[in-house]
Formats: structure tokens, sequence, C-alpha cells
């Protein structure tokens, strides 16, 4: 038989159940001073994910502010009319008639069809020879009375001119001036109104800044985009004051002419150019910076042209090479090629082969920043240059004139006679008929001489700083810069019409 455990009585129950809530209470409290608890009665939620967000520039204030003096600018100017149908009875590559046997099928219906097509040129020579075509760029006001800023290459051979703001009304404007070297131009709308303009920035732009472009691309009219300056100084071939600042904000066909602005709402480039392998962008545009642009606009607003400063020196720049050739210890500076007749550098007694390493107390950095530099002096402004000359610094003072239209350039005369040989430098001289230098008459394709560029016909007018009038005298020169322990000869050597200095290395046949 089973022994049955007697079932407690009512009193042993209640205290049971008295302890049980004893410690359910302690549990409690004990959590409650550390870790909530969680009842299997309650089910618990996960909260979302909440991140303390960084601070990040918002562009939204400085839109606000800076848009209403970016304007759309269209323009309208006469071009030749096309000739759709192409230039004659057979642009498409039609077969002529004569090709085929006469009287056949073949030969009737292209004889009609070019009679046809005869008739349709007769036509077209009596259309209008011009038709009127339509351009869009972007621009910005610089002043409250109207004056507005584009690129030359938006108005360039327009006749009229239309501004469009933010609001969508439209101005007449007039063209006042334009730099094609800069690109720039200037357009002032006569209107009573006072306009919301912007200024440009004082202050060095830095490669990370933060840009925002504003402008009108694709005829869209009011688009901004946002990035950073990527570069400064950018060269690319659009001319010889080339000195872009690269941006990677979003630059497209019709942006030409905005602004760039820095976080304070100041232009600090107009956008000119882009690098695009399709035509769109690539994150890769090209601005003006605005010292530049407020220098030649405020020409272009006195004068209506841009006044530049004129050296007049046919300059190049100084490679290592020439440098060790000129016992110069950097390869900076410009090294003048040639005085220009009659220019400021000529009257002060700049020679050729003079290496100009300052302005002012400017370094110049190169042939390009020499011409910078020069630009941005008025004309009748005498300027201190820093030049080295047969080995050592001289101080010149020159008058600077005004940049003319064109350069002068010297025409080049050759010989035909062979002569000496200047066998380390991988040459065959000829006296010139004219006795004015020496001709090359023989180029050695794995010499020194043609790793440097010079070529069968070229004129060596100078070595080592003295003119040579026959062969004798290149090897002369030679001789004697090996003597002295160069490591290059240094030649002024004329090709076509241009001038320039090499310096040939020794020691390669």
């Amino acid at each position: 038989m089973t022994e049955q455990t007697p079932a407690p009585k009512p009193t042993q129950r209640f205290r049971t159940r008295a302890l049980l809530g004893t410690a359910l209470a302690a549990v409690i409290v004990g959590g409650l001073a550390g870790q909530a608890v969680v009842s299997s009665h309650t089910p618990a939620y996960a909260e979302a994910v909440r991140v303390q967000p960084q601070q990040m520039p918002s562009f939204a204030d400085l839109v606000d502010k800076v848009s209403p003096a970016v304007v759309s600018v269209r323009v309208k100017s006469m071009t030749p009319a096309s000739d759709e149908m192409g230039g004659g009875p057979d642009a498409f590559g039609f077969p002529n008639p004569d090709q085929f046997p006469p009287g056949s099928p073949m030969e009737r219906f292209f004889r009609q069809f070019q009679d046809q097509r005869g008739q349709q040129g007769q036509n077209r020579m009596q259309r209008p020879q011009q038709r009127q075509s339509v351009g869009l760029g972007s621009g910005f006001f610089i002043s409250e009375d109207g004056y507005v800023v584009t690129n030359n290459h938006v108005v360039d051979g327009a006749s009229e001119f239309t501004i469009t703001n933010s609001d969508g009304k439209e101005f007449s404007a007039r063209l006042i001036g334009t730099d094609e070297k800069t690109d720039l131009a200037l357009l002032k709308v006569d209107d009573k109104e006072k306009f919301t303009y912007v200024d440009f920035a004082k202050g060095e732009t830095r490669v990370g800044d933060w840009v925002v472009a504003v402008g009108n691309p694709f005829g869209l009219g009011g688009t901004v985009t946002a990035g950073i300056v990527s570069a400064k100084g950018r060269e690319i071939g659009a001319g010889l004051y080339d000195d872009f600042i690269q941006i990677d904000a979003s630059v497209n066909k019709g942006n030409s002419g905005g602004p760039t602005f820095d976080l304070n709402g100041q232009v600090i480039g107009i956008n000119t150019a882009i690098y695009s392998p399709s035509g769109g962008s690539v994150g890769i545009g090209f601005a003006i910076p605005a010292a530049t642009a407020e220098r030649v606009i405020k020409d272009l607003k006195e004068h209506g042209e841009v006044v530049r400063g004129w050296l007049g020196v046919q300059i190049q720049p100084i490679t290592q090479d020439i440098a060790d050739s000129l016992n110069l210890k950097e390869a900076k500076g410009a090294l003048v090629s040639e005085p220009q007749d009659e220019s400021p550098a000529q009257t002060a007694g700049i020679k050729s082969g003079d290496a100009i390493l300052s302005v002012d107390g400017k370094t110049v950095e190169d042939a390009r920043n020499l011409a910078q530099i020069i630009a941005g002096y008025a004309p009748d402004t005498t300027v201190k240059l820093s030049v080295w000359r047969g080995g050592k610094a001289e101080s010149v003072d020159v008058k600077l004139g005004k940049l003319p239209g064109s350069e002068k350039q010297a025409s080049l005369k050759q010989g035909e006679e062979k002569g000496a040989s200047v066998a380390d430098l991988g040459l065959a001289l000829t006296s010139a008929p004219d006795g004015k230098g020496v001709v090359v008459a023989e180029v050695d394709p794995n010499g020194s001489a043609a790793e440097q560029g010079i070529q069968t016909g070229d004129t060596i007018l100078a070595v080592g700083g003295s003119e040579v009038t026959r062969p004798g005298d290149v090897e002369r020169e030679v001789v004697e810069a090996k003597k002295q322990g160069m490591k290059a000869v240094l030649m002024r050597v004329k090709s076509g019409e241009q001038t320039r200095f090499v310096a040939l290395p020794f020691g390669k046949a």
C-alpha cells in the first residue's frame, strides 16, 4: 500500500503563498534597482536605431540668397544657312547616270533624279544665305544697376542678348566688352530695377573647399550642384593665361558663364569648360578664378577692352638641362629666347639667354607664370626684373608697354651646304648663306640633338651665349663648355618662325 503525503493545512498554504509573494517582491525591487525585469506576461519590443547626425553643411540658405543674382543668357546671331540636301546631285553617293548604257532604265532613272536635284539646287540658291540661331548660357549680376558677367564664347558673334532672372522675368541687354584671351564678357541691362547681385571672393580658395555651382544647364534654368575644389592652377590649352580652378560639382552645357560660390555666397570662379569624353559632366569642371575675372571685368567696364602690360619677349620654360647649362640651382623662371624689336624689353637691355627669375619680388615659376604676372600690370608701369645673366643675378628696370594685338616674328633663311660636324651632339652643320647663324644639315636620330627636337634645317644662332656664324664657332663653344665642367651646352635655335633655347647634354653621340 502506497503511503500518501498528507495535504497541507490551510494555514500552511497561506504561509507558502506569503513566502512566494515576498520572494517575488524582492526580485522586482532588485530589478528596479538594476535593470528592468521582463515579465513572462509582458512582451518586449526593440527600439528603432537612431544615430546622432554629424554637422554637415546645408546649401539651402546659401542658394536662397544667391539665386536671384544668377541669370540665364540667351543670344541670337546670324549663321550661314545649312544645305540639308548636300552640295550637289551626287552628295548622297548616287551613281552617275553616264555609267549606265544610254537609254537603259537605270540611266533614265538616275538622269531624271539628277535633273530633279539640279532644280532643287537652283531653288536653294534663291533661299536666304543666313539663318538666325539661338544660344543659351549662364551669367550673374555683379552690380545692382545691371552689369552681368558671362563667358565670351556664350556671346561671341551674337547681336541680341536677353537676360532671364530666377523669377522668369526677361530683360534686354547690350554688350559692353569681351576678352577672348580669358573667355570673359560683360553685358549691361539698362533698367530702372535694382538687381540682386553677388561679389567676387577676396580670400584664397583652397583645394578641398566646398563649392556650389548655379546655372542654366541644357536650358533648364536655376540648377544647383555642389562639390569641392579638386585642384588649382590647371592649364587646359585654352590660352596663354590658363589658370583654372578644377571643381567636381556637376557642370554641363549651358552652365558656361555661371558662377561657382563658396559657402559665404561669394563667387570664387566662373564656370567655363569641362573635361568629358561624352559631352556631359563626369565631375571635372573648370572655372576662371575670381581674382582673374575681377581684374578683367574692371577693364571691360572702364575701357570696353582689357589693357595688359607688355614686356615684349619670346620666352620658354627652363628645364633641368637648361638650368644645368646656366648654373641655376633650380629649374624655375622664364628663359628669354629673343626680345622683340622695339619692345620694352629690348629698350631696357634684356638679351637672348637671360633667365627672368622674379618681377617686383614675385617669383616666376615658369614661362606661363611670367606672362600672367606681366599681364596683371597696367601699361607704363615700371617693374624690376631679377635676371640671371652670365652666371649671376642682375636687376633690370623695365617700363611696360601696352600688349599689341599681334606679335612680330622674323623669317628664317636656311643654307644647304654641308660642312663640319659636332659628333658629341649628333649634328652636322653648315654655314648660312647670309652669315647669320649655322644651319643644321643632318641630325643623328640617336644623338642628343634629336632627343631635344632639333631638326634638319634649323638654324643655330648662338651657343653658350655667344653668337655663331660658322660650324667652327659651334665646335669652339662646345669645347669651352666642357672645359668649364658644364653638364650641357645651351643653344639658341630658330625653327621655322620660332626662336627657342635648347640645352644639349653631353656624353651621348
